[in-house]
């Protein structure tokens, strides 16, 4: 059992604010909020399992206000909704499943390139073009992967999504990351249903944490929309 302390909650709070207000408006914040559990001292897996229940709060305002606002392509968004959820909970199963030993040093990989492709991934230039049956079609893959990819690790899925949604889909800014929101939100419920499951979640710590996510994201969404 891990004794909670002061100092946890002053580096995860303030990071799982600020990560979720970047994730609602182009994606990646678990980049920051990953990171702020792991130096708070929990386990990769307890991080990613507590980093999920937070998130997940933040994603369901952000999912919401944009919703509110009018600007959520439905379509696409719930097509790539039906593969997120079971990519999300196969890639939090094999988490579960894999050592603490191994997921550090797969960490020390990832989150750098994570980094990377929040600083270098550039969305799809271009006018915004009609949708097409062609186009709904990938949806579902594409939310099957990007789940998958979330439930496993999680940091920069949603600027994946938009990338995908803007670049293979011809979607406009402002929709993607709509459409991402709903997606991302999706594959976060169904990796924290995993993850809960396997008691990999920290709640004294998380559920402060979900409160500033929960603002974060709600912040991040208006400021988009």
């Amino acid at each position: 059992t891990v004794e909670v302390t002061l100092r946890m909650y002053w580096i995860v709070l303030p990071l799982a604010f600020v990560a979720a207000l970047i994730d609602a408006i182009g994606g990646g914040g678990g980049v920051i909020s990953l990171p702020a559990y792991l130096k708070a001292g929990l386990s990769p897996v307890v991080a990613s399992g507590s980093n999920k229940f937070s998130a997940t709060f933040g994603s369901l305002l952000a999912a919401i206000r944009f919703i509110r606002s009018g600007r959520m392509p439905y379509a696409p968004a719930l097509l790539a909704v039906a593969g997120a959820l079971p990519g999300s909970y196969m890639g939090a199963e094999l988490l579960k499943r894999v050592s603490d030993q191994w997921m550090r040093a797969f960490l020390l990989f990832a989150l750098p390139a994570a980094a990377l492709l929040l600083i270098f991934g550039r969305v799809g230039a271009g006018e915004p073009r009609p949708m097409t049956r062609k186009k709904l079609a990938l949806c579902p893959a594409i939310g099957l992967l990007a789940g998958f990819y979330d439930g496993f690790f999680g940091p920069g899925t949603g600027t994946i999504l938009i990338l995908l949604f803007t670049g293979l889909i011809k979607m406009d800014m402002v929709s993607a990351s709509g459409a991402a929101k709903l997606v991302n939100l999706a594959s976060n419920v169904a990796a924290m249903i995993s993850l809960l499951a396997g008691g990999k979640v920290l709640f004294e710590l998380a559920l402060p944490a979900m409160a500033c996510s929960a603002l974060g994201g709600y912040l991040g969404a208006k400021l988009t929309v």
